[in-house]
């Protein structure tokens, strides 16, 4: 019998069909699963491309597989991996014998060459395996990733990413800048220091007054040691100590200044490009991901489980994360909906309290940033005083006071931001995503705000000092060596963010986990709780740590060195607070998303550290008693100098490459790539749309055809025999 055409398309059954009464009574879905996929035929009919492009061999399986193939071989695998090709076990052994047979009928020469290949990519694959097992805390990594899921995993991928960074750019200033000098310093090779004496300059300018010595009270080092000053003041820590103008090595002169400029920027051009590195794949996996809202759903039911997870706690808690997502997935599209039904009374309303509690914000801001201003003015007037006028705590309070409001700031903010976030009707995705870019813009700013603020006391000239100030280009006599002073900062900032995440961590974590565990039948401490280990928190507080350091690592080289041990010792302590006083977010992340935004959030530390480093280098003059720069205006006047001692074809390539003939060419080039580029990502974006939907109008056409194919076989089912 014929069925009756379908969409232009006939289906024709043969006439001694025979139909088991048990297929007419099945539903539709039945059918569909028992029809082979669109793939699953496409992959018997075409070509099997190799994944090893260049090569370009094919492998051709038809009906008669295996003598086609067979006759093939020779063609088709001649340089080719067996493991690359989508095949079953059976048939890559078999292919491996037929590879092993061929081979008697080469050349010697083919045969050394097929061998030597075959030896190496071994090689390299022991080798990889090698090195995943040199990887730093590999197992501590993967016990939290089986414990607690990829999204926490992520968050100790990523401290490990900041140590092994912080310790290559310590190796960078320290092979530049610190080996030339140990080298000369004890005598290792035959090198002297050069001194170049000051020109032009006024005797005042070079005075820098050391730290008097004499009787010192005992709590003068744990003073010294908290804060940079004294003792450490003179040690190779901090700028002022290499006050250095170069090596002078049996054939040439090292420039001491130029290499610690190239220092500098080598670090910091490396931190972009490993994080722009990283941030692409990350990048990739959220494009992908943001497709539209039934795709979503469909991902986070079907493909939304963490398959690492081996503990019961952390899978309920996965359920638990899942079912949170679904529920704002349809808080979202409630707002949606919501949006969509206002009048415009609403609306004007709505947007009437966003304008005023954005206003709230900004106040809120303005008044942290007037705090740092006032707490760092207080700090560098009163600072001078001798430690014999005050007491041990008020001293210390004085050094610590600009640290000690950014920390405050800190920690009110968010609460603030939280509390507002609530009045602005945002769907709960927006809400954290927001919240987060208002406490990544608090912990980085105050960090500029306290460089700038020191920056505008260096440059500023008191009434007493004018002819001092303006003869040396600075506030010399508060800041005879500001670089060092901008060190200290830095250096207080750091230590202090580190005793503030073991002194929360030991008492107030610990307590806590101990009220929560053995006091769990008082109401106050079951509506206290007991500590969230929140991702976004965490990562913001080790983002602050890696900015201080990068712009520290200029004023003070050893910082890196600092920092590596820093993140070394937080790792540990973060996992053993995670193991032990902390539980997880319910609020988790996906490992791709969370890497993706803790980069970013770095990238973002790093463009706000190169502001301040990049006017200080410019605009603010060197400090003319110490520093490897004193013979020079600015710090970035060692570029022009060192310029002008190349030949003359290559300073007018030089000075052509920077000039602005070249700059505005160059700068319409790189406009037009990267609208050429995004126009080919929307076109891109464009076929992708296209296709969804093809395959969309193809799944209801599959549909449609199933439905059809059950009523023609009950319609067979309902003729007489």
């Amino acid at each position: 019998c014929n069925s009756s055409g379908v969409n232009g398309f006939s289906f024709s059954y043969p006439e001694n069909l025979s139909l088991d009464s048990s297929c007419f009574l099945s539903p539709p879905v039945n059918f569909l699963q028992e029809l082979p996929s669109y793939r699953s035929i496409a992959r018997k009919r075409t070509i099997i491309l190799s994944r090893d492009k260049p090569s370009g061999t094919l492998l051709k399986p038809t009906d008669s597989y295996s003598s086609q193939l067979e006759g093939d071989i020779a063609e088709n695998l001649n340089s080719q991996s067996i493991r690359k090709y989508a095949l079953n076990i059976s048939e890559k052994r078999r292919l491996r014998d037929i590879q092993e047979t061929q081979m008697k009928y080469l050349s010697e020469w083919d045969q050394w060459k097929r061998y030597s290949s075959k030896s190496w990519k071994r090689f390299l694959e022991k080798a990889r395996e090698m090195t995943t097992h040199l990887e730093l805390w590999r197992k501590d990594i993967r016990s939290i990733e089986g414990k607690f899921g990829t999204g926490i995993q992520s968050y100790f991928s990523f401290l490990r990413f900041l140590v092994l960074l912080n310790l290559v750019i310590f190796m960078i200033i320290f092979m530049l800048v610190l080996l030339p000098i140990l080298l000369t310093k004890y005598k290792i090779t035959n090198s002297t220091f050069v001194f170049i004496p000051f020109k032009d300059m006024d005797v005042q300018c070079t005075l820098y007054p050391v730290s008097s010595s004499g009787l010192i009270y005992f709590y003068s080092y744990i003073i010294d040691l908290l804060s940079g000053t004294g003792f450490l003041e003179e040690t190779s820590l901090f700028y002022g100590h290499y006050t250095i103008d170069g090596v002078k090595f049996q054939n040439f002169t090292y420039d001491l200044p130029l290499a610690y400029l190239v220092s500098t920027i080598a670090y910091l051009t490396l931190s972009l490009l490993w994080i722009v590195k990283r941030s692409v794949e990350g990048f990739k996996i959220n494009l992908i991901r943001s497709e539209e809202h039934f795709q979503s759903y469909c991902n986070k039911i079907f493909a939304g489980w963490d398959f690492c997870i081996t503990n019961r706690s952390m899978a309920d808690l996965k359920h638990s994360s899942l079912r949170y997502e679904l529920r704002a997935d349809l808080e979202e599209e409630r707002i949606r909906q919501k949006i969509a039904e206002r009048t415009s009374e609403e609306t004007l309303r709505i947007y009437s309290l966003r304008l005023f509690l954005n206003c709230v914000v900004l106040a809120v801001l303005a008044a942290c940033f007037y705090a740092i201003y006032i707490a760092t003015v207080f700090s560098q007037e009163h600072m001078k005083k001798e430690i014999s006028k005050m007491v041990f705590g008020e001293n210390l309070l004085i050094l610590y006071l600009p640290s000690i409001v950014i920390t405050l700031a800190n920690f009110i903010t968010p609460i603030i931001f939280t509390k507002i976030i609530h009045y602005e009707d945002y769907s709960p995705g927006f809400e954290i995503r927001l919240t987060i870019l208002r406490c990544v813009f608090v912990r980085l700013a105050t960090i500029c705000v306290l460089v700038f603020t020191l920056g505008s006391k260096i440059t500023s000239c008191n009434n007493k000092d004018d002819d001092l100030c303006e003869l040396c280009g600075y506030n010399q006599k508060l800041y005879p060596c500001w670089e060092t002073q901008v060190g200290q900062e830095m250096y207080k900032l750091m230590i202090f963010d580190f005793i503030i995440i073991l002194a929360v961590t030991l008492f107030v974590d610990f307590p806590r986990k101990l009220l929560v565990t053995y006091c769990s039948s008082w109401k106050l401490i079951q509506c206290w709780g007991q500590q969230e280990f929140a991702i976004p928190d965490n990562v913001l507080g080790i983002v602050y740590g890696q900015t201080i350091c990068w712009i520290g690592a200029f004023f003070s080289p050893l910082l890196p060195a600092i920092a590596t041990l820093k993140f070394i010792i937080i790792f540990y302590v973060k996992e053993l607070s995670l193991l032990y006083t902390c539980r997880p977010s319910p609020r988790q992340f996906r490992a791709s998303n969370s890497n993706f935004f803790f980069l970013l959030v770095l990238l973002i530390g790093l463009c706000l550290a190169i502001i301040p480093l990049t006017i200080s280098m410019s605009r603010i003059p060197s400090s003319k008693a110490c520093g490897p720069f004193t013979n020079f205006n600015t710090t970035w006047e060692v570029i022009p100098k060192t310029v002008s001692t190349f030949p003359s074809s290559l300073q007018s390539l030089v000075h052509g490459i920077t000039s602005e003939a070249f700059a505005v060419p160059f700068f319409m080039i790189i406009c037009l790539i990267m609208f050429y580029f995004i126009a080919l990502a929307g076109a891109h974006k464009r076929v992708v749309d296209q296709l969804r939907e093809q395959l969309s109008l193809e799944s209801r056409d599959k549909r449609y055809l199933i439905q059809k194919l059950t009523e023609a076989q009950r319609d067979v089912q309902s003729q007489p025999a």
